[in-house]
């Protein structure tokens, strides 16, 4: 997982490399220093990645408790009729024959026959199950759906889809702050790029009229 993790990350820093070196040849920084907004791309993409990828990280550390109070999970400790004792025995195996430790298993009240599977360790992730999975489901039908949970957790799609929100995560704070810079710039721009509308304040910098309320 640890190889998977590293090659991932790695080809990461290459997309955002590609990214900073495609806004050079745009011109972005350019275009931003000519309306007087001093923008650092390689100091923005390096936050925008620590940020992005600090945030992703964290959710995922946090998943399985917030999984259990956004579904009102409960996790099955001793199992209390003969349903519980098959979940528990079925996802056990699973987890054996999978190589990894055995999840906690757990169920939620909802009518959609749904099931997931969440987790930042492999060897301590969180497999749950709703009602209506239980209540409409055979028990192999319902088997296979907990064997795809448990592929899940033993391939760490987890740590992956982290990864790869880590990268959104990233895109949307670097080019958020380039269009917002951008916009700030154009709008201190005199006249703001265009003619002012009366009401806006005399003062330096001037405001575009987008930036400012019409006068009644």
């Amino acid at each position: 997982m640890f190889t998977r993790i590293a090659l991932f990350l790695a080809t990461n820093v290459a997309v955002l490399f590609v990214l900073n070196i495609t806004m050079r040849l745009l011109g972005i920084e350019s275009i931003l220093d000519q309306q007087g907004v001093g923008l650092d791309l390689n100091a923005l993409l390096i936050f925008a990645g620590v940020i992005g990828f600090t945030g992703s990280f964290i959710s995922l550390a946090l998943s399985k408790w917030t999984a259990k109070r956004m579904t009102g999970a409960r996790v099955i400790e001793r199992p209390g009729n003969e349903v519980e004792a098959w979940l528990l025995d079925t996802v056990a195996g699973q987890a054996r024959q999978a190589g990894i430790g055995k999840p906690e298993v757990a169920i939620y009240d909802a009518p959609d026959v749904n099931a997931f599977a969440t987790g930042m360790n492999r060897n301590n992730a969180l497999v749950a199950v709703s009602t209506g999975l239980l209540g409409r489901m055979s028990r192999s039908e319902a088997e296979a759906v907990l064997a795809h949970e448990v592929s899940h957790v033993a391939n760490g799609d987890m740590v992956t889809m982290a990864l790869i929100q880590g990268v959104v995560n990233t895109f949307v704070i670097f080019l958020s702050r380039v269009i917002g810079m951008w916009w700030t710039g154009w709008c201190s721009r005199p006249n703001g790029g265009t003619a002012r509308r009366s009401g806006s304040p005399p003062s330096s910098p001037r405001w575009c009229w987008r930036c400012w309320p019409a006068s009644s």
